[in-house]
């Protein structure tokens, strides 16, 4: 059941790439958003700003803000991956998740809380493998790891009654906004930068043939509103397209949608390399039975997003 209700939402990180588009959509459907951020951005995103530090900020001063404004949902879209040391990793994805989980429990009255966790959760598996949410986690980086520790203490504290909480293990995104560090927002960059200088775009590429589960921005945020308004969520739910798709096949897809003329030069990669045998593919069968969610929006519809984002930037 779906619970149409207008809701008060804080989400933590609404300046960033999924936090901004989640702004955006839910202030456009009613909601009364209410965007955290450690530091005011030139433009705002949709609702109300709240300059708050996440890092440095305690429990109790998160609760009476959140008290202030009647939030009765939480949505973390924060966290960290690039240019942090292990340290600052650390507490951006667990000691992070410890202080909003004590901070919710200090406010009087239920408020759910809805967590973006991570496809890297998992780590990878055989090719064909389809990774459900009793797989078992086997994280390959520090960050898979970190944001399953975070998982775990909400996934346990629901079970002890403690907490009103989803996990949604969200594939990789795409859309516009995506990170420039990324390799999609690299190649996009590449793309406007010879587009704006009316010469081809030179692009090395090596084999690429990792696959992954892809999603685009707008899916990860219908999932994210769907999860906030399901009645009784499991603790844990996966969101993706269920499909493994190589990141030579995205990038092509980029130059295409660009229509920017490009000189490809194959990298072969290092001597021995072979093909890849290990991907990832998430089941979302629990988001479509629990929260009414499935994927729409097609990989080449979120790939034009990132490109017109990035083409607009450079005017």
């Amino acid at each position: 059941m779906i619970d149409q209700e207008r809701r008060r939402i804080a989400v933590l990180g609404g300046t960033g790439f999924i936090g901004r588009a989640l702004c955006e959509a839910l202030s456009g459907a009613g909601d009364e958003v209410f965007a955290f951020a450690r530091n005011e951005p030139a433009v705002l995103p949709a609702g109300s700003f709240r300059r708050f530090d996440l890092g440095t900020g305690t429990p109790a001063e998160l609760a009476e803000i959140l008290r202030a404004d009647g939030v009765d949902t939480v949505v973390n879209a924060a966290g960290g991956m690039w240019g942090l040391t292990d340290e600052q990793m650390v507490d951006a994805n667990v000691g992070m998740v410890r202080r909003i989980m004590e901070a919710l429990t200090l406010l009087q009255g239920p408020v759910r809380l809805v967590q973006l966790g991570s496809v890297h959760e998992y780590g990878l598996a055989p090719v064909g493998t389809v990774q459900s949410e009793d797989f078992e986690p086997r994280p390959q980086m520090v960050y898979g790891e970190l944001k399953l520790e975070s998982t775990r203490l909400i996934a346990e504290a629901v079970s002890a009654g403690e907490l009103d909480a989803v996990v949604l293990r969200v594939g990789n995104v795409v859309g516009a906004g995506q990170p420039g560090h990324s390799l999609l927002g690299v190649m996009a960059r590449k793309l406007a930068e010879a587009s704006a200088a009316g010469v081809p775009a030179e692009l090395t590429l090596a084999p690429l043939t990792a696959r992954r589960d892809f999603l685009g921005l707008a899916d990860a945020v219908l999932a994210v509103s769907a999860a906030i308004r399901a009645a009784a969520p499991a603790p844990v739910v996966n969101v993706g397209r269920g499909e493994g798709v190589s990141a030579r096949t995205m990038v092509e897809l980029l130059i295409e949608v660009s229509g920017v003329p490009t000189v490809v030069t194959e990298d072969p990669g290092p001597v021995g390399a072979g093909p890849e045998t290990d991907w990832q593919c998430l089941d979302a069968g629990l988001a479509r039975r629990t929260l009414g969610w499935e994927p729409l929006e097609p990989l080449s519809a979120a790939v034009k997003g990132l490109w017109q984002a990035v083409a607009s930037e450079q005017g």
